[in-house]
């Protein structure tokens, strides 16, 4: 088999470039994630130094950052609790649709955006940006703090809202009728809402079948059934970060501590990935002729989100820091985003040159703000 000069050298110097922006991260207690934001957009298409023989390998590794991010988030915490949480936030959920959703739309108006158009602003500054968020709440130490239930809860919340709405924006995108928007939105809906409460039900199950002495089996096994129910709920326009962090949930005591030890240097190196992916789908020139425009609905959206997660932890009975710390989590956007930029793109131009450079600046400002919120 031929071996790729070129892809070595380039993974070579990706890898090396990330584990001296991590290095640097660490000594000043930051989150790596805006350097590898960074670092995507410096070795992207218009970038100093771009990577194309290497492009594929982290386009498909970044989708297995995600899951593993989420997979190894829901190790953290039991289906039971968690399904009590989310009912408790379903108020959360309503407040987090209004405040962030029509900025977006309004937006999308004001720009003189059709229909399309109007929709997926909306889309893009709703939802926030599950891996981001996951590997922020680990890096900051934060995933027994007593508001992360209240953001996780929220997070999942948004992405089964984004079960309903992708296949509502992807039908109209290319053309199609109402009836068939509702046909996918009620497969896509029905689809999760089985999966999580198969999870709930018969969760424990799953966990006795995983579980296995040897460490590679526990790996294999538990990355396998991962990924394949990750890729049905992509398939059914649904989220496969969701799937994975349901997967997580489902497994408990000793079988999960093993999990995340296996599992560990794994999610951190595609992780790492997924994060530098983000940058490499930026071009640094569209970042600038809508720059003000994008700038402003970020600063309005940040806000909105950190009033959304006040509110949700608070629900929780956490105090004033607590609900700070929550807010400012809340406020990346970045891989959902980038989807919907993608969908409705094709058919409304002008989404781009605005909601790529919002996209950035929250992916890059939001784990700043929450590294600083006390």
């Amino acid at each position: 088999m031929a071996v790729s000069v070129a892809l070595l050298l380039e993974l070579g110097v990706i890898l090396t470039a990330l584990t001296i922006l991590g290095a640097l991260a660490r000594r000043f207690a930051l989150s790596p994630i805006p350097l590898y934001l960074g670092a995507g957009l410096a070795l992207g298409n218009g970038g100093i130094a771009p990577v194309p023989a290497a492009g594929e390998f982290v386009s498909t590794g970044a989708s297995i950052g995600v899951v593993l991010l989420l997979l190894t988030l829901g190790l953290e915490f039991s289906i039971g609790e968690f399904a009590v949480s989310m009912r408790r936030h379903l108020p959360s959920a309503g407040v987090d649709l209004v405040l962030n959703a029509i900025p977006g739309a309004v937006a999308g108006w004001l720009l003189g955006l059709d229909f399309v158009g109007i929709l997926a602003m909306a889309g893009i500054t709703f939802i926030s940006s599950s891996g981001v968020i996951a590997r922020l709440l680990n890096d900051l130490h934060r995933l027994g703090n007593r508001e992360t239930p209240a953001v996780l809860s929220v997070l999942v919340l948004e992405d089964f809202a984004m079960a309903a709405y992708l296949p509502l924006l992807a039908v109209f995108a290319a053309g199609g009728s109402w009836w068939e928007a509702l046909l996918w939105m009620g497969v896509a809906v029905s689809a999760l809402g089985a999966a999580f409460a198969a999870s709930y039900r018969w969760g424990h199950h799953v966990g006795r079948l995983i579980a296995h002495p040897d460490d590679e089996q526990l790996l294999l096994r538990i990355l396998g059934l991962t990924l394949i129910v990750a890729a049905v709920a992509e398939h059914l326009h649904a989220s496969a970060a969701v799937g994975a962090f349901l997967v997580g949930l489902t497994l408990t005591g000793e079988t999960a501590d093993r999990a995340r030890a296996v599992l560990s240097p794994l999610r951190d190196l595609f992780a790492a990935v997924f994060f530098l992916a983000i940058g490499l789908t930026v071009d640094p020139s569209d970042l600038v002729p809508m720059l003000p425009v994008a700038l402003a609905l970020a600063a309005v959206t940040a806000l909105t989100k950190i009033v959304t997660g006040a509110y949700a932890a608070r629900r929780e009975g956490v105090g004033r820091p607590g609900q700070l710390r929550a807010g400012t989590a809340l406020i990346a956007r970045g891989e959902f985003s980038l989807v919907i930029i993608g969908l409705a793109g094709t058919t409304v131009a002008a989404i781009g040159p605005v909601a790529t450079p919002y996209v950035f600046i929250l992916a890059t400002l939001g784990p700043l703000l929450t590294r600083f919120a006390k």
